[in-house]
Formats: structure tokens, sequence, C-alpha cells
């Protein structure tokens, strides 16, 4: 625009170095996109990745809480006492029969 308006060196001078400040601002908009886009792609790669690795890390460690914990195992059943037992009436039955 100075160089439009004034004919000088200096005035030159300026307006190439505001076009390629320009050129130059493009390029690193340009290159921004590009990085910005290959980031956008790698986090979703990582994100995929931990993903798979988060549910594996979930699975580990969920087996090795049932083995520091593991679950109660069922009562087993009452056992039958052991020995002789008397029955009350037939004791009673047989000191009357002995009488």
């Amino acid at each position: 625009m100075a160089a439009t308006v004034l004919n000088s060196p200096r005035a030159v001078q300026m307006s190439v170095f505001v076009v390629r400040a320009f050129v130059g601002m493009r390029e690193a908009l340009t290159g921004t996109r590009e990085l910005a886009r290959k980031l956008a792609d790698l986090e979703r790669e990582v994100k995929a990745r931990l993903d798979t690795h988060d549910g594996a890390i979930v699975d580990i460690l969920r087996r090795f809480m049932e083995i520091i914990d593991p679950p109660p195992l069922p009562e087993p059943p009452p056992k039958p006492p052991i020995g002789f037992g008397v029955k009350e009436k037939a004791a009673q039955y047989r000191t009357k029969r002995n009488r």
C-alpha cells in the first residue's frame, strides 16, 4: 500500500515486506492445519490403543481380585453325629418291660 502512494525505494521495500509476511502467515497456517490433522490422527490412534489396553488391564485386575478375595465356598451339609445314640422312648419302654 505504501508503494502505491509513495514512490520511494523504502516504500517498495516495505510493501514487499508486507506481502512476504502475509505469504509466510499463510504457509504457517497451512502447516498448522496439517500439524493439527496429524495430531488428531495420532490422538485417535492412541485412544484406540488405550481403550484396548484399558480393557485388558481391567480384566487382569478383576482376575487378581478374584484370587485375592475369592467368593465364599458353600457350606457342606451337616454330618451325622458319631457314636451310639439312645432314643428316650425306646429306653423308657425297655425299663417298663424289665420291671
